[in-house]
């Protein structure tokens, strides 16, 4: 596998410089598609009218996909939320950016897949729920999300050298957030090199009204306003370079990427990021011949990741009957117990490569046959701070590989007019490993040094040492979907799927129960510690859902009902650490588990027009969505599972004008997990209002988000630990259990974008 991985950017620079133009049958370069048969496969794509017109409202990517069925994210950075698609979430997804399988490096998957693609760049944005096909994607249980920035432009015959850009800018109120992007192309009808760069800046948010925060608990750090959401800054850049060749039916593409990010705040985690550096080299190859498309996709990535408490979290603590008052710097008199640093490094290499080829056996046939493999590393070390984190350096994760290799095949067939179907199967082999480890002092632990760290340390590295750390995975996918058109105005989907997942290098080989360390490995956002188990095995889902289709013959109107049922066995849940004493109603170290567990649920959605009258076209959009999750070895909710949620837009279109006034309900959260204690919240109603108007060149939007001011807790933000010495737990006066993480409150928006 290693000498295979060394001689890749070699043979994929031969495979890339092959020759090999010969006449197609139909393709549209850049996105194949072979023409003569009807798919069953049928994934939801955010439309570029809805991606243009959010670009102004959020610098999250993820966020884009809020209307789609079954879909919600987890609250996190203010660019990096988590997306989830039926209960499943983070890793338990394949997110696949430009082809790229893409890995969170982090202890709290602060930079998740999605959060390198800036909202202003993306060209295409699509999501393959639960029974997903085969060749989207493995090693996921939930679905696929597939992401893509925009595509190539090239010159048409006869029209020379086209040069096309576009600059574009926003401000919102809440949080006084400001960026903008810059575009352009330069191309003639054989070469095309671009240019996409994005800057975007935001303060802490402002909740609706006061809540209740850390400082009416007890007298903890750094006083903010009584509004303000501590911890919830964020600051980026993103570049992207592109270069592309087009001859005959053949494309070339290299991309190279760079996100350079000074700092994501978190209010839902002890730490945040103050530096995160991604460089990615991109290429792809495809074609379309006589008897099909063949695709190759080569890539390399570099993740430099940096942690510590940020502004908002270095400030000290004092009982309450401390005279010394809150905010006083730790340099001042009286302010001796401040928040020392805790440093935390990550880096990852990833590499990968893909072939795919598209045969058509026939009119009604079409055969997909595909390779994967990706190697990635991580190491995660924490240097000597303070008087607890020291002499040494703690490592976390060392040398820790996780080494993909899978095969897959998938048949599709128009059977009939009225049936297509769609059958898969997918190979991979996953191997993970990952290095010897030690704690701060890697010495056995006396009486006097028990007074500065914690006195497992020791114990533990040595017994995680002493396990073989290898683990070999060799996980088969099935897939079948049928699809049957009853007539124009009815579609049926079935569909049926097994998938597997094999655990992240965090689940498996974190080894300290140290509060100080567990702590530190969270990637929910519920304040609790983990650890985790090398004995890990993965997760394997048995899925069956169906969608009716009712629509007009023209797509005018159409309303789509989608029941759903997921068995999960294996289920990697959470248990509380043999080694620690659990209380309830509070913070805990918890350790990773299989277990078992059933998801199910329906999601309901629609649209249609109501009149067309001399003041525009007015329409109707909706949805609601449902998903219960249940664990079925103990009888606990599942952790964040989205409660019972619709949404109703009413739109206008005139003209240049596009307007929409958005309703969001969500029911109260009282279903949830009671290992992680996590926290109940209410329900709420929110309105937004949105407008746009295009001429010529010009797009100006303007919006306002939660227009009444409503205040409401983020049923999947998780506990608030946006201020003050985060590391304390409630037993020596630390960070309070019990407060969520609230939502924004109102924020007007504006926008332009101009097309050059």
């Amino acid at each position: 596998m290693h000498n295979t991985f060394r001689r890749l950017p070699l043979a994929v620079a031969i495979s890339l410089a092959l020759p090999a133009f010969a006449l197609a049958q139909e393709t549209t370069l850049g996105r194949i598609v072979v023409t003569g048969s009807a798919t069953a496969a049928n994934p939801t794509e955010v439309a570029p009218g809805t991606v243009q017109a959010l670009r102004p409202a959020t610098s999250d990517t993820a966020s884009l996909l809020r209307d789609v069925p079954g879909v919600s994210t987890y609250g996190a950075g203010g660019m990096s939320s988590l997306p989830v698609i039926r209960g499943l979430a983070d890793d338990r997804i394949r997110v696949k950016v430009d082809g790229m399988d893409l890995i969170a490096t982090c202890p709290n998957h602060m930079n998740p897949a999605l959060s390198y693609l800036d909202p202003a760049n993306v060209g295409l944005l699509e999501v393959y729920p639960g029974v997903s096909p085969v060749s989207v994607g493995g090693d996921s249980i939930a679905g696929t999300i597939v992401a893509e920035s925009k595509a190539p432009v090239f010159a048409e015959p006869g029209q020379g050298i086209v040069k096309t850009g576009e600059i574009s800018g926003f401000y919102r109120s809440n949080g006084d957030a400001v960026g903008g992007s810059l575009a352009a192309t330069l191309a003639n009808e054989a070469f095309s090199v671009s240019y996409v760069g994005s800057i975007a800046e935001s303060d802490n948010y402002d909740a609706a009204k006061d809540f209740k925060s850390s400082r009416e608990t007890g007298r903890i750090g750094h006083e903010l306003p009584l509004d303000e959401v501590g911890s919830s800054a964020y600051k980026s850049r993103n570049h992207d370079l592109g270069f592309a060749f087009k001859g005959g039916n053949h494309l070339i593409e290299a991309k190279i990427g760079l996100q350079d990010l000074p700092y994501q705040l978190y209010p839902n985690q002890r730490m945040d990021m103050l530096d995160n550096e991604q460089l990615r080299l991109n290429l792809r190859y495809t074609g379309a011949f006589d008897w099909g498309a063949l695709e190759m996709r080569a890539y390399r990535e570099k993740v430099d990741h940096f942690m510590d408490f940020g502004a908002d979290k270095r400030y000290w603590y004092a009982p309450m009957t401390s005279t010394v008052p809150v905010g006083t710097p730790c340099a001042s008199p009286g302010a001796t117990t401040c928040a020392a640093g805790m440093p935390m490094y990550s880096e990852s290499r990833n590499t990968g490569f893909a072939l795919k080829a598209d045969v058509s056996l026939s009119e009604t046939d079409l055969l997909r046959l595909g390779a994967e493999l990706q190697r990635y590393t991580l190491d995660d070390w924490w240097p000597a701070s303070g008087l607890a984190m020291w002499p040494g350096t703690f490592w976390n994760v060392s040398d820790g590989e996780r080494n993909r290799a899978g095969i897959f095949a998938e048949w599709e067939k128009q059977v009939s007019p009225q049936w297509t179907t769609l059958a898969g199967i997918r190979y991979e082999r996953v191997t993970t490993d990952a290095g010897d480890v030690r704690g701060y002092d890697d010495s056995k632990v006396t009486e006097d040094k028990k007074a500065h760290m914690d006195a497992r340390q020791y114990s533990e590295a040595r017994a995680f040492n002493q396990l073989d750390h290898k683990r070999t995975d060799d996980n088969v996918d099935l897939s079948l979907l049928a699809r049957y058109t009853h007539d124009a105005n009815l579609d049926v989907e079935f569909g049926l799927a097994r998938k597997v997942r094999s655990p992240n290098l965090y689940e498996r080989y974190t080894w300290s129960s140290w509060s100080m360390a567990a702590l530190m490995n969270n990637f929910v956002g519920d304040g609790n510690g983990y650890v985790g188990n090398v004995g890990l095995k993965p997760e394997k889902a048995h899925t069956i859902s169906a969608t009716f289709d009712w629509h007009a013959a023209d797509r005018n109107w159409e309303f789509k009902a989608t029941p759903y049922l997921t068995y999960v066995s294996d289920y990697i849940d959470a248990i509380a650490a043999p080694s620690r004493t659990y209380t309830p109603g509070t913070f805990n170290v918890l350790q990773f588990e299989n277990q078992s567990a059933r998801l199910y649920g329906i999601e309901l959605s629609g649209r249609m027009p109501l009149a067309s009258t001399e003041f525009g076209e007015f329409g109707l959009r909706g949805q609601i969505n449902y998903t219960r999750g249940k664990n079925r070895d103990t009888g606990d909710d599942l952790y964040n599972i989205m409660p019972l949620n619709a949404k109703l837009a009413l739109t206008q279109q005139l003209g240049g004008w596009d307007n929409a006034i958005e309703l969001e309900g969500v029911k109260a959260k009282s279903k949830v997990s009671d290992v992680r204690n996590e926290i109940e919240t209410p329900g709420y109603a929110l309105t937004h209002l949105r407008t746009s108007y295009s001429w010529k060149s010009v797009r100006v939007d303007f919006g306002v988000e939660n227009l009444f001011d409503k205040f409401y807790y983020l049923p999947l933000g998780g506990v608030y630990l946006g201020q003050g010495t985060t590391m304390r737990l409630p037993a020596n006066g630390g960070a309070p259990y019990g407060v969520a993480v609230p939502g924004a409150g109102r924020s007007i928006y504006a926008g332009i974008n101009y097309k050059f």
